[in-house]
C-alpha cells in the first residue's frame, strides 16, 4: 500500500471510503505532511500554493473532529474573499456527503445580513467566512464562537494584505484559547510569523513547495558613459524584461526624482520615494507600490530602509552604492521568498574602485555585458496591474477593510478576486481594484454607502 494513500491515515471510515468515490487516490505533498500533524490535534503552518490540495488537507482534519451530535459551531474557517469562501464550503460538503444532518454556514460581505442572522438562529456546525462579515456578526452578537474547537485561516498571506489584521484579531479574541489553530499560506511573510507567534501553540511547520535558493540573484553589470547613456540602459532594460515589480535605486533624491519623472514621460508607471516627501506622500507612494498600481520604484537608500515588499522582480542599481554591504542590501530585496531574482547594475569608468571593492566582495569578476538592441525601444511598457482608490474616510470613520470589500463586491459589484490589497489610516483608506475595472469600482463607491456615510473616492493612477 502506498504510503501517500488516505487509507494510510487515522481517519474515519465513512470518510476514507467518500474520499475514494470522489476519485481521490493518492495525498498532494500538502496532504501527506498535513494531515497525520492536523488528525494528531497540533497547530500547523502550512506553505503551499493554490491548487496544492490544502483545502482537502483541513477539510478532513475538520470533519473528522467533528461531533456531529453536538449541534454548535465547533469549526471556523476564515477566507479572504466571498469566492473562495464559497469555494471552500462546496468542497467541504463534497468531503462531508458520508456524514448525515452535517450544517456549513457561509457568511460573507456583500451578501444581505438579515438572512444570514435568520440562518445563525437555526445553528450551524461549521461556519466558512469572510473576517469583515463574521467579526460583523461576533460584535453583534449573532455569531457564538465559545464552542469553536478548531480555527482554520486559509490564504492567511493574502488575508492580511487585504487590510484584516483588526478583524482577525477580534475574531480570535472571542475564539477559546484551548482550541486547534491550522494556518495555510501562500506565503511566509513577517506579518505572518507574527499572527502565528501570537495565536498559536507550538506550530509544525510544512513547505511543500519546490523553492529556489534564498541568494538565487541573477546579477548583471553594464558599463555606461554618461548620464543619458545611463538612463537609455534603464529603458532598454524594462523593456526587454518587461519586470511586473522592481526598485530603481539612485545614490541622490535630487536624481530619484529625474529619473521617476523620465520614466513616466516614457509611459512607464513609476513611483518616488526620497526623505523629502511629506508623510502623506510617503504613505501614498508606498502603497501604490505594495498595491502593484505602480509598477516601478525609484529610491533612494535611506528612503528605501524597512521597505517590506515581497516577489520584487528586479532591482536596478542606476549608479553602485556607496559601500559594498549597501549594495547586496539592496540586491537581496529579489529573490525572496524562494523565487528567482534579477539584479541590473550600471557603472561609469569613474565608478572603477567601486568594481573592484564589489569584486573583492563577491569572490567574483564583474564583466560589463552587452545591453539589449536599440530595436527594444518599439515596445511598449506593460501597465500595471492594477489601479488604487483612495476613499476618504478610515479608522476615525470606523470604515474597516470588510465594509470596502462588501461594498465593491455587493449587487452588480466586482469579484473578491478582482480586489487587491486594502490600506487602513486614520483619515482615509485606499483600495487596489484590477486596472480593467477600476471604473465600474469608483463608480460603485461613489454611489454605496459605507458605514451607512457617502464618502469621497478618487482614483489615484
Amino acid at each position: 500500500m502506498s504510503q501517500t494513500a488516505f487509507s494510510t491515515l487515522s481517519l474515519h471510515p465513512e470518510l476514507i471510503q467518500n474520499v475514494a468515490t470522489l476519485g481521490y487516490e493518492t495525498m498532494t505533498p500538502i496532504q501527506a505532511d498535513s494531515l497525520p500533524h492536523i488528525l494528531d490535534g497540533k497547530d500547523v503552518i502550512a506553505q503551499g500554493k493554490t491548487g496544492s490540495g490544502k483545502t482537502a488537507a483541513f477539510g478532513l482534519g475538520l470533519l473528522n473532529k467533528l461531533d456531529v451530535k453536538r449541534f454548535r459551531i465547533q469549526s471556523l474557517v476564515l477566507c479572504p474573499t466571498r469566492e473562495l469562501a464559497d469555494q471552500v464550503a462546496k468542497e467541504l460538503r463534497r468531503l462531508a456527503r458520508s456524514i448525515h444532518n452535517i450544517k456549513i454556514l457561509t457568511l460573507c460581505g456583500g451578501m444581505p445580513f438579515g438572512p444570514q442572522i435568520g440562518s445563525l438562529e437555526h445553528g450551524a456546525h461549521i461556519i466558512v467566512g469572510t473576517p469583515g462579515r463574521v467579526e460583523e456578526h461576533v460584535r453583534k452578537g449573532t455569531l457564538p464562537l465559545h464552542n469553536v474547537n478548531l480555527l482554520i485561516l486559509d490564504e492567511a498571506d493574502r488575508m492580511l494584505e487585504m487590510g484584516f489584521q483588526d478583524s482577525l484579531d477580534a475574531i480570535i479574541g472571542d475564539i477559546p484559547k484551548d482550541r486547534q489553530t491550522l494556518l495555510f499560506s501562500a506565503t511566509f511573510p513577517t506579518q505572518i510569523q507574527s499572527i502565528a507567534q501570537r495565536i498559536m501553540t507550538n506550530p509544525v511547520m510544512i513547505k511543500v513547495e519546490a523553492t529556489h535558493d534564498n541568494s538565487s540573484i541573477d546579477q548583471h553589470f553594464y558599463r555606461i558613459d554618461n548620464n543619458e547613456q545611463r538612463f537609455d540602459a534603464l529603458k532598454r532594460l524594462l523593456l526587454q524584461y518587461q519586470p511586473k515589480c522592481s526598485v530603481v535605486f539612485c545614490n541622490t533624491k535630487i536624481e530619484c526624482q529625474e529619473v521617476a519623472d523620465d520614466l513616466n514621460d516614457a509611459g512607464f508607471s513609476a513611483v518616488e520615494l526620497h526623505g523629502d516627501l511629506e508623510q502623506r506622500e510617503r504613505d501614498q507612494t508606498l502603497v501604490q507600490f505594495a498595491n502593484k498600481s505602480a509598477s516601478i520604484l525609484v529610491a533612494t537608500d535611506v528612503a528605501a530602509r524597512g521597505l517590506d515588499v515581497d516577489a520584487l522582480d528586479a532591482v536596478f542599481n542606476y549608479q553602485l552604492a556607496r559601500d559594498t554591504e549597501v549594495h547586496v542590501h539592496r540586491i537581496g530585496r529579489t529573490g525572496r521568498a524562494g523565487s528567482k531574482g534579477a539584479a541590473y547594475s550600471f557603472f561609469s569608468d569613474k565608478e572603477h574602485y567601486k568594481v573592484l571593492l564589489l569584486e573583492e566582495y563577491l569572490n567574483r569578476e564583474i564583466v560589463s555585458e552587452a545591453l539589449p538592441s536599440s530595436s527594444v525601444l518599439s515596445l511598449m511598457p506593460h501597465p500595471a496591474e492594477m489601479i488604487t482608490l483612495q476613499i476618504s474616510g478610515g479608522k476615525k470613520q470606523k470604515v474597516r477593510a470588510g465594509d470596502i470589500l462588501g461594498a465593491l463586491t455587493g449587487e452588480n459589484g466586482i469579484t473578491g478576486a478582482q480586489v487587491g490589497k486594502i490600506q487602513l489610516f486614520d483619515g482615509c483608506a485606499f483600495v487596489a481594484v484590477q486596472r480593467d475595472v477600476a471604473k465600474q469600482a469608483l463608480k460603485k463607491l461613489e454611489t454605496g454607502k459605507l458605514k451607512g456615510r457617502t464618502f469621497r473616492v478618487r482614483l489615484l493612477r
